[in-house]
């Protein structure tokens, strides 16, 4: 596919998210690389316009350039972020508040600390970047579990195998400690989240290296 052609299929994509408003989004596209820039009203959003763009096919690589503006009215004091996201943390059941240190600087938060499961961590993060105010987040937690990891290795590649949504002879596992490096290629984006999301749900993963070509 062209470049023209596939900037039109991410422009198409985002006119159809209705949690994006793509009025303010600008799309560039140079050897299957998407740039994305211009501005949108939330970090929240931001997000969501990369998800959109990771799922056209043909993409391979995305540059985010997309700025957060909030209207004066609504900025909030980096307090009162603090405040609402050990809150909102402290409501959900999935994540071990005692273990999620939160600092929040000029409207960018930043999470430290540990926890036993990847789920966990993407979970504290997923609920504070939709809070009001928040130009961006750093998730620093580290991913600690109490499990034995020596097999590792064996229970991705079965469970790449298992998986219909994938092609798992064009990946390759490697396990040292509680660290994975997935190498080779895959047809899409989604195949590669797909691959990824399979290692992180195996017990004793702390790190995934995600090395894999969208090819």
């Amino acid at each position: 596919m062209s470049d023209i052609g596939l900037r039109q299929y991410i422009m198409d994509e985002l006119e159809f998210e209705p949690s994006v408003n793509a009025a303010h989004i600008g799309v560039a596209v140079e050897h299957g690389v998407a740039t994305l820039s211009g501005h949108v009203a939330s970090y929240a959003e931001k997000i969501a316009t990369e998800r959109v763009v990771q799922r056209v096919k043909g993409v391979r690589a995305i540059a985010q350039e997309i700025e957060v503006r909030y209207p004066e009215a609504k900025k909030t004091a980096d307090d009162e972020i603090a405040k609402r996201a050990l809150q909102i943390i402290g409501w959900d059941t999935t994540v071990p508040d005692d273990g999620v240190k939160i600092k929040v600087q000029n409207g960018w938060i930043t999470l430290s600390g540990d926890v036993e499961w990847h789920y966990q961590r993407a979970a504290a993060e997923e609920a504070v970047r939709k809070l009001s105010g928040v130009l961006g987040v750093s998730n620093l937690l580290a991913v600690r579990p109490r499990v034995n990891a020596h097999d590792v290795k064996a229970r991705i590649e079965d469970a790449l195998r298992r998986n219909a949504e994938i092609e798992a002879t064009g990946v390759r596992v490697n396990v040292s400690g509680s660290t994975v490096t997935l190498e080779g290629s895959v047809a899409s984006w989604h195949e590669r989240a797909v691959a990824e999301q399979a290692a992180w749900a195996i017990p004793g993963v702390g790190i995934v290296e995600d090395r894999l070509i969208v090819d």
